[in-house]
């Protein structure tokens, strides 16, 4: 088994794009079905990390920016961590998100070992 990082990302920002209450609500059960699902099968290495909206970007020259790239609406609602036999099994477990549901994306990355 190797860990996987599941990033999910929707744009919380623009208003037309925001789920309503109902939905929001709606979700949440979703959301504890699809992560106990995940656990029942001892796949869970972590558990879902909630990000703030706001964050910093430290640039090459050291720069600090506050906040992500204006010019993308999406941004980080969370992350957890996988295990999974390899992309084709991780990508089969993110497809069944439900932050698919409300108009997000989950991007699948798999930990490298530092010694390869």
């Amino acid at each position: 088994m190797n860990d996987f990082l599941l990033i999910f990302r929707r744009d919380f920002t623009s208003k037309e794009a925001q789920p309503s209450s109902e939905e929001l609500q709606n979700s949440i059960k979703d959301w504890q079905n699809w992560f106990g699902g995940i656990a029942a099968q001892n796949k869970l290495a972590r558990p879902l990390q909630r990000w703030d909206g706001e964050g910093k970007v430290v640039q090459q020259n050291k720069q600090v920016i506050n906040g992500p790239y204006a010019e993308i609406k999406e941004s980080i609602g969370g992350v957890i961590i996988i295990k999974a036999e390899d992309y084709d099994d991780a990508v089969s477990i993110a497809q069944g998100c439900p932050i698919l549901q409300l108009g997000g994306n989950v991007e699948v990355r798999m930990a490298n070992s530092l010694k390869d």
